[in-house]
């Protein structure tokens, strides 16, 4: 990159220029935080390892000579830059951007906060940032962008799957070249192959190839949300095979596109608890074999920021008794909402090495045996 541009990509907007903070609800996510961990840290006052919840106030800033995107858009607060919004809503929102910024003379701001940190089975959290708005404000309708099909080479796991096909009496894909290009025709077929098909690889592909169309369909069809939901349950009682046919094929677990579909489904119907515990059972599946990065980082965060807004939730509440027991509800795909107060259950453990205690968020799943501290220490 010429020295101009990496100005211009990386550039603070102007202090002295007051900015206009704009309100509303709805979650906007910012991506990349993992680049700028230590501006995170330093902006919160904490040490990795401390749980944080730290309101913020973030400008956002259109990069419109980012040599990567040039509808990119940066997220910049108390004189760093943080993180980026998604190059699928940063396409939605530039032009609604570059109007308010218009319109106003002036930078936009939104309220936020930085949310992460405290120990977890896996180690040491990172921090997050979200973004309140209101989508009216930059010309959309209300919601988030639809998210787009997942394509790419062991993202899925489909086009390895595919490449392999032919080589692999274990499994057949041919399906796929027969779907209909209309959903719901797709949907009946996909049924029927469901209820037949044994292998777990084709039953996975089957499955989010289902889910994929009923949310789809969610907005010309009132019973497909209903329909996703039953689906997911289904698809969620078979992972612990999936995953085990996932490694034995790659050693590897490739994007669980699900898991991350249906937070951000709970996360607009703001049920925090049954949030927490579908990123908790992706993360689970996820262990210490995935593929990609950034899918675990991704639920990790939803994670984070559920557990934020139920310490919110809880903190504004009159103090309840301290004897209390708090727990995460278990629940479906569409669960009930918790009674006021019910929050993720953490529970003490003791590390077999150094014989100190604990605490972690309790999953299901095997519970680990060393504290965070021995788990990243040399063996």
């Amino acid at each position: 990159m010429r020295l101009l541009d990496r100005w211009r990509t990386t550039r603070r907007p102007n202090d002295a220029i007051a900015p206009s903070i704009l309100g509303g609800t709805e979650d906007l996510e910012v991506v990349g935080e993992a680049s700028y961990q230590e501006a995170l840290w330093k902006l919160c006052g904490g040490s990795p390892g401390d749980r944080v919840r730290h309101r913020i106030v973030a400008v956002l800033v259109p990069e419109p000579h980012n040599q990567h995107d040039e509808n990119a858009i940066a997220v910049h607060t108390g004189g760093y830059l943080v993180g980026y919004l998604t190059r699928e809503v940063a396409a939605q929102y530039v032009a609604g951007l570059h109007a308010l910024r218009t319109r106003i003379g002036g930078h936009v701001a939104l309220h936020g906060v930085i949310v992460g940190g405290g120990y977890y089975a896996s180690g040491r959290g990172r921090l997050g940032v979200w973004l309140d708005h209101d989508p009216a404000d930059f010309g959309l309708g209300r919601g988030s962008p639809r998210p787009r099909r997942a394509t790419g080479t062991l993202r899925t796991g489909f086009t390895e799957a595919w490449l392999t096909d032919v080589a692999d009496d274990s499994y057949d894909l041919s399906w796929f070249d027969e779907l209909p290009d209309a959903d719901r025709p797709a949907i009946a077929m996909l049924r029927r192959l469901l209820e037949t098909d044994p292998d777990p690889i084709d039953r996975h592909f089957q499955f989010t190839e289902l889910e994929s169309r009923l949310y789809r369909s969610r907005d010309r069809d009132e019973s497909a949300l209903n329909e996703f939901d039953d689906a997911f349950r289904r698809h969620d009682a078979e992972m612990d095979v999936i995953r085990a046919a996932f490694m034995a094929k790659w050693g590897k677990v490739p994007l669980l596109a699900t898991y991350r579909q249906m937070a951000i489904r709970l996360q607009k119907q703001k049920d925090w608890t049954a949030c927490v515990r579908w990123t908790e059972r992706g993360l689970e599946l996820y262990g210490d074999d995935a593929a990609r990065e950034e899918a675990v980082e991704d639920l990790l965060k939803r994670r984070n920021r559920a557990l934020a807004k139920l310490e919110a939730a809880l903190s504004a509440e009159p103090a309840r008794p301290t004897s209390v027991v708090t727990t995460l509800a278990k629940s479906s795909g569409a669960p009930p909402r918790a009674p006021a107060g019910i929050v993720a259950e953490i529970e003490i453990l003791t590390c077999s090495r150094c014989a100190t205690s604990f605490e972690r968020v309790r999953v299901r799943g095997r519970k680990p045996s060393l504290c965070p501290d021995c788990r990243s220490a040399p063996a």
